[in-house]
């Protein structure tokens, strides 16, 4: 393979998977792939996957350095994967060695959440801020702090982990064994959980919601709810109220220039958005900003900031 000017971009998401290539200092993709993941997948498929679609974009070139946005919790100093909460099969995995072995180029690896913030930060809703705090809503929630232009990931490499503070304590269980964890009151798949349990709980209810049955998911929720399903209205506003509650939470804590939100459920609507924001206050000192804002980079935040990581690493040789 011959060497180039192109950085590999690789985002591991929780239901897809992203591959993207660009040049040196450019900021528009030479190309990029993205392939939904199957349900009930493991983290033997997201690697045979991923590798398959570099390999796809590079065809014969060795990338000059290859950024990778990994989600859930990375021990970003070596590269080590510590787990998927969503995927089994990745627990201690050592993806940047994994990486520079197949495709001979240097590897820096983090928390898709940390990646996003530091794209957000340097190519997004976040330039121009001194400090940012990333939030990400899908099939989990995330987070990352970005403090003078360097991501804060803290003593154990688990910096801005907002989808685990508590906002109430006897409420459902959480991944992480415990209760009442924002994402476990906040995520995609939580709010499709909540409105079913709604549905089962108030079966004389009338909702549109019904119809979907097992297939029921947040957009349908948000959708419902956008157009006046007092039910959806009721599960999307739970959600959103938990989110807020946690973000006003660490505003409170990190008093950041600006909060970023992206992730599938940030498309939920001007509802949500007017909810997230509305208990993002009322948790937080009156005198302190509450900027929320939507990501400028949609799905490819993590991708961007992966650019940014590459760029990182290549400068610092």
């Amino acid at each position: 393979m011959s060497r180039t000017d192109t950085i590999l971009a690789l985002d591991y998401g929780g239901t897809k998977l992203s591959a993207a290539m660009i040049g040196l200092g450019e900021r528009a993709w030479r190309a990029l792939l993205r392939v939904q993941s199957p349900p009930q997948h493991d983290a033997q498929y997201e690697q045979a996957t991923m590798r398959a679609l570099a390999h796809q974009l590079l065809g014969t070139q060795t990338p000059r350095a290859i950024g990778v946005s990994f989600g859930g919790p990375v021990e970003a100093a070596r590269g080590r994967v510590i787990l998927s909460h969503h995927i089994p099969g990745w627990e201690d995995t050592p993806l940047r060695e994994q990486l520079q072995a197949e495709f001979d180029a240097p590897v820096v690896v983090d928390n898709d959440a940390n990646v996003a913030a530091l794209g957000e930060y340097r190519f997004g809703a976040g330039r121009g801020c001194a400090s940012l705090l990333y939030v990400t809503v899908s099939t989990g929630v995330g987070g990352g702090i970005v403090i003078g232009g360097k991501i804060y990931r803290g003593a154990d490499a688990l910096a801005g982990e907002i989808g685990h503070t508590i906002c109430d304590p006897r409420g459902p269980l959480c991944v992480c064994g415990r209760r009442g964890c924002v994402e476990a009151m906040a995520c995609g798949p939580a709010i499709a959980r909540a409105a079913r349990a709604m549905m089962q709980a108030e079966p004389n209810v009338p909702t549109r919601l019904r119809d979907y049955g097992e297939t029921l998911t947040a957009a349908d929720v948000a959708r419902a709810a956008n157009e006046g399903d007092a039910l959806a209205q009721r599960v999307l506003d739970e959600a959103a109220r938990a989110l807020g509650f946690g973000i006003g939470t660490a505003i409170t804590l990190l008093n950041p220039e600006r909060v970023v939100i992206g992730g599938g459920v940030s498309k939920s609507g001007e509802r949500w958005w007017a909810e997230v924001r509305r208990a993002a206050r009322t948790n937080t000192l009156p005198q302190m900003r509450v900027d929320l804002v939507p990501t400028a980079l949609g799905d490819d935040a993590p991708l961007w900031g992966a650019v940014a990581l590459a760029e990182e690493t290549l400068m610092s040789q």
